[in-house]
C-alpha cells in the first residue's frame, strides 16, 4: 500500500517510496503539438517603414473589425507599398512558423497550393478606459505590433480599479494583452504580455483563430498605438 501524502505537503518533500528502474524504459512521454506563436523584435528599418505607413494611413477601418467595443476607439487601414513589409518580414515569419510548428495554410482544403498574401493591415489608437474584447481573426495567420506604449503595467496595477471592495487584487491583467487557449484537459489557459514601453517594436505572429484581448488602462492621457494584420492564402495564384 502506498502512503498518501497529507494535503499541503511541499512538492520537494513528496517522494515516491519505490521505483522500479527496469520499468522506466517501458514508458514514454507523448507531447502533442499544441502550436504556439512567434515573437520578434523589429529592426529600426522595419519600425521606420511602419511609422511612415501610419503617417499615410487610409480610410477608417473600425467597421471591419471584431472585438472593438468602444465607440471612440479608432482604426485606420494601412497600405504596404510594393509589399515591402510582406516580403521583408511576413514571409520570413511564415517560413519560421512552419519550421517551429507547422504550415497552417496546408490545412485549408484547396485543390491546389497557393502563396500567402498580406490580406489587410491597420493601425489601432487606444485611449484610457478603452478595451478590445476577446476575439479572433480571419485568415491563416495574424499579427500585432506595439508601436507606442505609454503605460507601465506595474503602475497600472496600483490603480483602485485593480482591486475589489475588500482591497484584494482582482484585476491583475489591467492594461495588458492576453492570449487565451484551451489545454489538453479542457482548462482555459492565458498568456499575458505586460504592457511596458520596452515592448515597443515587438511583433507577435500567431494563428488567426487564437483568441486574444486587450485590457483597458487608466490615468494616462497618451494614446497607445499598435498595428494588426492578417495573412491569407492568395487563391488567385498557384504555387
Amino acid at each position: 500500500m502506498v502512503e498518501c501524502m497529507p494535503i499541503g505537503k511541499k512538492e520537494k518533500d513528496m517522494k515516491i517510496p519505490f521505483v522500479n528502474k527496469e520499468k522506466e524504459e517501458d514508458i514514454k512521454a507523448i507531447r502533442p503539438n499544441t502550436l504556439g506563436w512567434l515573437e520578434k523584435k523589429l529592426s529600426d528599418q522595419e519600425m521606420d517603414y511602419l511609422w511612415r505607413c501610419i503617417e499615410n494611413k487610409k480610410e477608417n477601418y473600425k467597421r471591419n473589425l471584431c472585438g472593438v467595443v468602444n465607440t471612440s476607439a479608432a482604426s485606420n487601414l494601412l497600405l504596404d507599398r510594393s509589399d515591402w513589409f510582406f516580403h521583408n518580414t511576413i514571409k520570413t515569419l511564415c517560413y519560421q512558423y512552419e519550421k517551429e510548428f507547422t504550415n497552417l495554410g496546408s490545412r485549408i482544403p484547396t485543390f491546389t497550393s497557393h502563396p500567402y498574401i498580406l490580406a489587410d493591415m491597420w493601425v489601432n489608437y487606444q485611449k484610457q478606459h478603452e478595451f478590445i474584447a476577446l476575439h479572433n481573426h480571419g485568415g491563416v495567420y495574424s499579427f500585432v505590433i506595439w508601436m507606442k506604449i505609454p503605460t507601465y503595467s506595474s503602475q497600472q496595477r496600483k490603480n483602485p480599479m485593480a482591486f475589489d471592495p475588500g482591497g484584494r487584487m482582482a484585476h491583475a491583467y489591467i492594461s495588458n494583452f492576453e492570449f487565451e487557449y484551451i489545454n489538453i484537459v479542457g482548462e482555459l489557459n492565458g498568456h499575458i504580455y505586460e504592457m511596458n514601453p520596452n515592448l515597443e517594436g515587438t511583433m507577435l505572429f500567431f494563428p488567426s483563430r487564437l483568441k486574444h484581448m486587450v485590457y483597458p488602462f487608466y490615468n494616462c492621457d497618451e494614446t497607445r498605438i499598435s498595428i494588426s494584420g492578417n495573412i491569407s492564402l492568395n487563391t488567385s495564384k498557384k504555387l
